[in-house]
């Protein structure tokens, strides 16, 4: 299995070093993408790192965490192939990869805790792509949008 990649801005680096700890301790690889202290930085530096490592397939999925997330997740969502989704609950944190295939799950460390944080990384790494056709149909759909506006 390939590592799954994680980043953060300064507003998540706590977090993000839980994540990796829970991540390690539960057997996973982990491919830390920075950044590595509390020093402020621009999250759509560590969104582009995540995206990066997906479109060349080194990583298996992607963990991004800013103060809200929805920053991160905005900027991620900018390149092609990548399908960030901000998720706070674990419902949205599974069913965001069954129907809509999500490969970055995007989380607000101002928002939710260590605890709801991990329940949300098991439920995404847990979780798989249905393929159901509806689901293929709404995916192609998404492509075309990526398409036509690149």
């Amino acid at each position: 299995m390939k590592p799954i990649a994680l980043a953060a801005d300064h507003a998540g680096f706590e977090l993000k070093e839980k994540i990796t700890g829970y991540l390690e301790a539960k057997g996973f690889e982990v491919m830390d993408l920075g950044t590595h202290d509390q020093e402020p930085v621009d999250y759509p530096d560590f969104a582009h790192a995540i995206g990066k490592v997906l479109q060349e397939e080194k990583a298996e999925r992607g963990i991004l965490i800013c103060g809200s997330g929805v920053g991160a997740c905005v900027a991620a969502n900018k390149m092609s192939n990548i399908r960030a989704g901000l998720c706070h609950d674990t419902y949205s944190a599974h069913q965001g990869v069954e129907h809509d295939d999500i490969n970055v799950l995007c989380l607000g460390a101002r928002v939710i805790g260590e605890e709801l944080a991990q329940e949300l990384v098991s439920a995404f790494l847990a979780a798989r792509f249905t393929g159901e056709e509806r689901h293929l149909r709404r995916l192609a759909k998404i492509e075309a949008m990526e398409k036509a506006c690149s």
